[in-house]
């Protein structure tokens, strides 16, 4: 009896040993994306014209960044991305159009899900649509 509770200790002492192995494996083979910014105010805008911010990204990590999916916090914010993968060292960008068509303050996200590290980050413009712009 001592025999088989020694030999299962030593399993799964390797089977635990095996999946932290590749559980540090994963962040350096995750991209890394260095953002100019994850945020973005448009102030006051006009009621009726759409407007658009390209955020934009660096990958200093040494995998290939693949951007998989982007999704907007609701219908009025259409997302445009970098469809082909990212190389070490290169740019990319996900730019987020916002509709205008409703008066008042808003505040929208964008989630760029891609194979970094985290798996997603979440992009914000905010702003406020109104009938006239003073300048």
């Amino acid at each position: 009896m001592k025999m088989k509770t020694l030999i299962f200790l030593l399993a799964a002492v390797m089977m635990a040993g095996a999946a932290w192995a590749q559980n540090e494996k994963a962040p350096a083979e995750a991209a890394v994306a260095e953002w100019d910014s994850q945020s973005y105010d448009f102030g006051k805008i006009r009621q009726g014209i759409p407007v658009t911010h390209e955020f934009k990204f660096v990958n200093t990590g040494k995998t290939p960044l693949v951007i998989t999916n982007v999704t907007a916090s609701c219908g009025c914010t259409n997302p445009a991305w970098s469809r082909e993968a990212v190389m070490p060292g290169q740019s990319g960008f996900v730019k987020a159009t916002f509709s205008a068509a409703a008066l008042g303050a808003f505040d929208k996200t964008v989630t760029v899900t891609a194979n970094i590290e985290q798996g997603s980050v979440q992009l914000k413009i905010k702003g406020e649509v109104s009938e006239q712009v003073v300048q």
